[in-house]
């Protein structure tokens, strides 16, 4: 069978700068905020026409991290404890012969100007500058079938951590941008730390244009830094 070339139609911006924090479901985070920008020769109004009518699109994407024969047969999904392994095409796992993912977002706005072609999503669970491939509305009589079945992830994830402040860690979320906040205790509630984790040490997360570190101890997950991010020297 012959190769396949895709091409990327935009480019998905979101908060998430490092893998390190991102929601491992779509939705799981409302305040995941961003947006889709198309690029040429996609970025015309007339492809976007009536997608104003639906609340909810279907993002398809192509991991940047992946390298071809980057794949196994099975995974480990954190969903098991990471100790259990279930065949590639059993899971959602970005390590899979083609790495597209698919993330269903709830559209927020839309911007359809020349050369301006921009959708405003939430609820995003990718890397910041994630290449994207394709757009489909999400059609709630086919896409959510009555009967669906969600094997060992029928249920949304349960386990939630309590959200704690040093005070000099208080002080500084206090002075975040409206909504910043939020997406922080959101990001750390889902506990993003991996199935395998040492409670003795500290975890940081970088969103947007700042980090935190938090520890983790009897389900709280204390924050005990929030800055800027320092750039690159």
């Amino acid at each position: 069978m012959p190769d396949i070339h895709l091409s990327p139609i935009g480019v998905i911006h979101s908060p998430f700068r490092e893998k390190f924090g991102i929601p491992r479901q779509a939705g799981l985070i409302p305040a995941a905020k961003g947006h889709v920008a198309l690029i040429g020769p996609w970025n015309q109004p007339d492809a976007l026409r009536g997608i104003e009518d639906f609340s909810h699109l279907w993002l398809l994407w192509l991991a940047r991290h992946h390298r071809e024969g980057n794949w196994k047969t099975t995974v480990r999904p954190p969903r098991l404890g990471g100790n259990v392994r279930v065949g590639v095409f059993a899971s959602r796992s970005i390590f899979r012969p083609n790495a597209i993912g698919q993330s269903l977002v709830r559209l927020e706005k839309v911007i359809a100007a020349p050369g301006d072609c921009r959708l405003e999503v939430s609820g995003l669970d990718v890397l910041d500058g994630t290449p994207l491939l394709d757009i489909k509305p999400f059609l709630p009589w086919a896409d959510a079938p009555a009967d669906a079945r969600g094997g060992f992830a029928a249920q949304p994830p349960k386990r939630r951590l309590a959200i704690a402040y040093t005070p000099e860690a208080e002080a500084a979320a206090s002075s975040l941008p409206a909504g910043e906040r939020d997406l922080l205790e959101a990001a750390i509630a889902c506990d993003p730390r991996p199935a395998y984790h040492d409670d003795r040490r500290p975890y940081r997360l970088r969103i947007s244009d700042y980090e935190a570190e938090f520890m983790v101890e009897n389900h709280v997950a204390k924050v005990i830094r929030v800055a800027p991010t320092q750039s690159p020297k």
